[in-house]
């Protein structure tokens, strides 16, 4: 009799601890992912073109033939990395899209047979970061929309209307980020590599443009002039590159023969 009598209490007090708790988690998932000291929250997404010369140059692998454009190297949040773990590159969700990765995205410095390996390592350490924002939560649209934001930007077209081409003369750095800023009316972060004994210039290796959430172009350093400090980490296969030096002449190779 006092069992029966208590349950209905029981249930109540046990419905309701449960819903609490439920409210409670809710509300904790909903300010997660807003938090700016959230490990995956980023601010911007850095559209990474890497010229393949300088690539085959900073690489111990054996280039041949490198595109003579500039190709992509990824598109990287300004913040995080392996957001995801368990959701793992599935090349059949990009065959659609083959045609374009293999001419804008291809592995510079490995054969044809791994070539799924650079896709593979941009989408896991890259890709599940941007997958937050619901225009990137897919292998498909993370692939398709940096080609489409690649083909927007369309850097190769640019630089050569700009008169800015491989050559072995240099340039100066201000004429490339002026003309640069002039054109796509935002700051893009500009790497090199530094140079090497007996060279007296820097040889022009990566282009980023930085995007907001709503895939508009911005500038790429922070308001107090500062860069993202996490995208010192974001790279891949470019370890040596910095930002270029402004006072050093700048090489902007057509050869990885004629720069070694």
């Amino acid at each position: 009799y006092l069992i029966s009598k208590m349950k209905p209490p029981k249930l109540h007090y046990w419905i309701l601890g449960c819903f609490s708790m439920a409210l409670c988690c809710w509300c904790a998932s909903d300010k997660f992912p807003h938090s700016d000291s959230h490990p995956h929250t980023w601010r911007k997404l850095y559209l990474a073109h890497h010229w393949p010369v300088t690539v085959c140059k900073m690489s111990a692998n054996d280039c041949h033939d490198p595109p003579d454009y500039w190709t992509i190297h990824g598109l990287w949040p300004d913040k995080g990395e392996e957001c995801n773990r368990t959701w793992h590159f599935n090349v059949t969700e990009i065959k659609d899209l083959m045609s374009d990765m293999r001419q804008y995205w291809p592995d510079v410095i490995h054969s044809s047979l791994n070539r799924t390996q650079f896709w593979k390592h941009e989408w896991e350490k890259h890709g599940t970061c941007a997958a937050t924002l619901p225009i990137l939560d897919s292998q498909k649209k993370y692939f398709s929309k940096t080609l489409e934001l690649y083909q927007r930007v369309d850097l190769n077209g640019f630089l050569l209307k700009a008169g800015i081409k491989p050559s072995s003369t240099y340039y100066q750095m201000a004429t490339i980020k002026e003309v640069l800023t002039k054109f796509y009316g935002i700051t893009p972060k500009i790497q090199c590599l530094p140079p090497e004994e007996g060279e007296k210039a820097q040889t022009l290796g990566q282009i980023e443009f930085c995007f907001t959430k709503e895939l508009v172009l911005r500038n790429c350093t922070e308001p107090n002039g500062e860069s993202s400090r996490m995208h010192n980490n974001l790279q891949l296969l470019t370890e040596e590159l910095s930002v270029c030096n402004d006072t050093l002449p700048v090489y902007y190779p057509s050869q990885v023969q004629d720069h070694k």
